[in-house]
């Protein structure tokens, strides 16, 4: 199955309320809420269009009530955010990247590192 048809289907059944606390959403509530065409999203969960762009995508995860990056990472996209947010502390971000990606981490064991972080550090 092509990406754009995945990502639609997914967007689909999360717009629907087939998954979790997210809501029920018409076609048309969701298209407004998103501030795109209905039928842009009918096109789009078809597999008629490639995924939108990152920033709607964003909107979409917002309103599904889904982790942003999830959704991105379905279309194939990566937050625009991020280049930003490695442009502050290139060296020791790109350490970092390359580090976790030759130690061949996994998500899960990713997901943990994130948390040890946040508990030594509390926001």
């Amino acid at each position: 199955m092509p990406r754009n048809e995945a990502f639609g289907q997914h967007i689909r059944h999360l717009r629907e309320g087939n998954r979790g606390s997210g809501p029920k959403l018409t076609l048309r509530e969701f298209a407004r809420a998103v501030e795109v065409s209905p039928t842009f999203i009918s096109k789009m969960e078809r597999g008629h269009f490639n995924p939108p762009s990152a920033e709607t995508i964003k909107r979409m995860a917002c309103v599904l009530r889904v982790d942003p990056d999830g959704l991105l990472a379905l279309a194939g996209k990566v937050d625009p955010e991020l280049g930003a947010i490695i442009s502050e502390k290139p060296r020791a971000m790109a350490r970092l990247l390359r580090t976790v990606h030759e130690q061949g981490l996994s998500e899960e064991e990713i997901r943990e590192l994130c948390e040890a972080i946040r508990q030594r550090r509390p926001t």
